[in-house]
């Protein structure tokens, strides 16, 4: 069971980073998946040499789509809530693969169908997204996410990464995990840490799959709730030390700390471009490449919110999780106030998402 400390939101006013953090990840999730699946060439060719650089609106909605990655990361927040009200004696992974249920029958079902289900039926029906049929639509969402959630819904597993489902390192689980650093938990760093591999690891069970969770959260924890004045690459590189401490048996660990400690040295490299750098790193498709992707761009954009997100949704690879994971990360550092009108006013489910991060607030 993790205990709440709520005297850390006021004490570090993380109120508007809770709020940037959830909807900048949106903003890049929004801003990436217009172009997710293009090849690079096609990207430039089409919008020019910065690449996309503002939202492409549905036509029908007049709003900027988000994907399965804030689809996720929206049920991860509310299970996580949720867990708090039910006063769950379980650790909150429990919760939020309850919430990942829910999220499955969203992709399955149409809204009608799950509202005429008799809730013996449902094997999560733990949050309130549920009920929400603007959830109810397929943005392509992963096919390890779904084959892992498929055929376990009933499945209670302690520890998922003693027990791994699969050998998956795809993105899946690092894309969604940002709401476990937001939560006022008044534990160690190191166990919040190993929760965001837990709740990434109930459907990816490669190492490489959890780890960039863990690293993940580590950050964002760090900047949300600071125990001391730190600057962003100082917050990375203890991320790293804190991650191959905990996985130090891992045959694996050593290539989750190499990539990231790549994306700091890049970020400072005067001779190497943006999209150079992004090549040397990977495509973003797997766990570790997605995360030192976004930490390259937001570290070498830490001033610029706008040139950061850009810059991590123009390759041809995973462009909305990356530009999500990005997100993520610098919409912690601004802020809600520091994130421009222009990312939120057309943002899909903007209030929604808002909703949730004001549940964790007022927790």
């Amino acid at each position: 069971m993790f205990e709440l400390d709520r005297k850390l939101l006021q004490k570090n006013n993380a109120a508007d980073r809770i709020r940037g953090s959830l909807i900048g990840g949106a903003c890049g999730d929004a801003l990436g998946y217009a172009i997710e699946f293009t090849p690079e060439r096609d990207i430039f060719a089409h919008y020019g040499a910065e690449g996309i650089t503002s939202y492409e609106l549905d036509p029908r909605k007049g709003l900027a789509l988000i994907s399965d990655d804030t689809q996720m990361t929206m049920f991860t927040a509310n299970g996580l809530v949720a867990s708090v009200r039910d006063e769950s004696p379980d650790e909150p992974r429990a919760y939020v693969a309850k919430a990942y249920q829910d999220w499955l029958l969203t992709q399955r079902k149409s809204y009608r169908q799950v509202m005429w289900m008799d809730p013996s039926e449902m094997y999560g029906n733990v949050t309130w997204l549920l009920r929400n049929p603007d959830m109810y639509h397929l943005r392509a969402p992963g096919n390890t996410c779904l084959s892992a959630l498929i055929g376990n819904e009933d499945s209670v597993v302690p520890d998922y990464i003693a027990s791994p489902r699969n050998e998956s390192k795809g993105c899946g689980g690092v894309m969604r995990v940002a709401p476990v650093a937001l939560m006022p938990y008044g534990e160690p760093i190191e166990k919040i840490d190993m929760e965001g591999a837990e709740i990434a690891a109930i459907t990816h069970g490669h190492s490489l799959g959890y780890m960039p969770a863990a690293l993940l959260v580590h950050i964002i924890r760090r900047i949300v709730y600071p125990e001391q004045t730190m600057t962003l690459k100082e917050i990375v590189l203890e991320g790293c030390d804190t991650i191959h401490r905990l996985f130090r048996a891992d045959a694996h660990v050593d290539r989750m700390v190499s990539i990231i400690q790549d994306a700091v040295r890049l970020s400072y490299s005067s001779v190497v471009t943006d999209i150079e750098a992004i090549h040397k790193l990977g495509a973003g498709w797997v766990g570790e490449e997605a995360l030192a992707i976004a930490v390259f761009c937001a570290l070498k954009y830490e001033n610029d919110f706008n040139r950061a997100l850009i810059t991590s949704v123009n390759h041809g690879g995973d462009s909305d999780s990356t530009g999500a994971i990005c997100g993520n990360i610098l919409g912690a550092v601004v802020g809600y106030d520091g994130i421009g009108e222009e990312w939120k006013e057309h943002l899909e489910l903007r209030d929604d998402i808002l909703k949730l991060a004001d549940e964790i607030i007022l927790i």
